[in-house]
């Protein structure tokens, strides 16, 4: 069986499951739990649950290296991503080469490979995103906004940092605060912030507090999760978080789409980015991967 043969037969397995009725067919079926580990699954199996979350205002979703042949439009709004510690130079090669061929938004990398992207995808209209105080959050402001110049000085167009959660668990709002502000100024105008809430560690009122203080120091996204604590996104942090920023702020899901139903969720909750990682194996019918950032 080739890969559109495959990928038919698993989106009329989701089509099926949004309608609400049994699918038919000798097709694969998700085997996805309820909480996102991130496989990635959704932008080539679930294309249809992807493009209801475009349809509601989604302006960009990641996925990882391998993920295969996607529609046009929707590749578009992928940020195509390899976080993990073990990465290579040769796996972050294809994962640029991939971004190329595909039409990926971005690549989000470690700040190490930021010169090696920015190289690779020079004049290629692929972005090069990376990650700030990653995954933990705890290094100080003054870290975090040196090496947020440092890697726009290398080539990174986006930021993705994590707040400090113990101070904010601390109550210590002005630090978080700074913490962020801090990346922003040094991210300048040009240079888009995520700001990564980690919101399976933080209670309700916690995570209102950091989108308060998100907003307030001018990001330009809150964001659930790193995809390497204990949980993902969920639609309740979604629609307390929308809540929170308004219209006026972007709000990504990372880690929190595993079905179509969950897709249909976030959206219902005001998610505007979607954040998901994939492997060509599992469009290839070689078995599911439980591969994250």
């Amino acid at each position: 069986m080739d890969r559109t043969e495959l990928a038919r037969l698993v989106t009329q397995e989701v089509l099926a499951r949004i309608k609400g009725v049994p699918a038919s067919g000798d097709g694969p079926t998700c085997t996805m739990a309820d909480i996102c580990s991130a496989c990635g699954r959704c932008v080539i199996a679930r294309e249809d649950a992807v493009r209801q979350f475009m349809h509601s205002g989604a302006s960009r979703i990641s996925a990882s290296r391998g993920v295969g042949k996607v529609a046009e439009d929707l590749a578009q709004k992928i940020d195509h991503t390899l976080l993990k510690p073990d990465a290579t130079e040769k796996q972050v090669e294809n994962l640029c080469a991939e971004a190329m061929e595909y039409g990926f938004c971005s690549v989000c990398v470690n700040p190490w490979f930021v010169p090696l992207c920015a190289r690779i995808l020079r004049r290629s209209g692929v972005k090069v995103c990376t990650v700030i105080g990653f995954p933990l959050g705890a290094t100080t402001p003054e870290t975090k906004a040196y090496e947020t110049r440092n890697v726009i000085g290398e080539g990174a167009q986006e930021c993705d940092m994590v707040i400090n959660i113990g101070a904010l668990k601390s109550g210590d709002d002005g630090l978080v605060e700074r913490d962020i502000r801090g990346v922003v100024r040094a991210a300048r105008a040009s240079t888009v912030v995520k700001v990564i809430l980690e919101t399976c560690l933080l209670t309700d009122e916690e995570k209102v507090r950091a989108c308060e203080i998100a907003k307030k120091a001018g990001a330009d996204y809150v964001k659930t999760s790193t995809g390497f604590s204990t949980g993902g996104a969920t639609a309740e942090d979604i629609a307390l978080m929308r809540r929170t920023v308004g219209p006026e702020m972007g709000v990504k899901a990372s880690g929190g789409v595993r079905s179509a139903e969950d897709a249909e969720k976030m959206v219902k909750a005001g998610a505007t980015r979607i954040g998901a990682s994939a492997s060509v194996k599992i469009v290839l019918g070689k078995g599911a991967s439980a591969e994250k950032y």
